[in-house]
């Protein structure tokens, strides 16, 4: 197969087995953990998640770092 295709096969399964598992996905916490702020008023809500963006972010890298071994 060509790089492309595999790319696209790649993305592909990957998509259904977060399609799958979003039902466990979305019993996590992330999004409303402790440093993820939260402004709520009338006509405007402002939500920035610092701490899930770190604790993503560290997650990603080092899956990626074992993936590269």
């Amino acid at each position: 197969m060509e790089p492309m295709n595999r790319l696209l096969v790649g993305l592909g399964l990957l998509i259904a087995v977060v399609g799958l598992l979003w039902p466990w996905f979305s019993k996590l916490p992330l999004g409303r953990l402790p440093g993820d702020i939260v402004v709520d008023r009338p006509g405007f809500r402002f939500f920035a998640p610092f701490t899930t963006m770190i604790i993503v972010s560290v997650v990603v890298s080092l899956l990626l770092w074992l993936f590269r071994r």
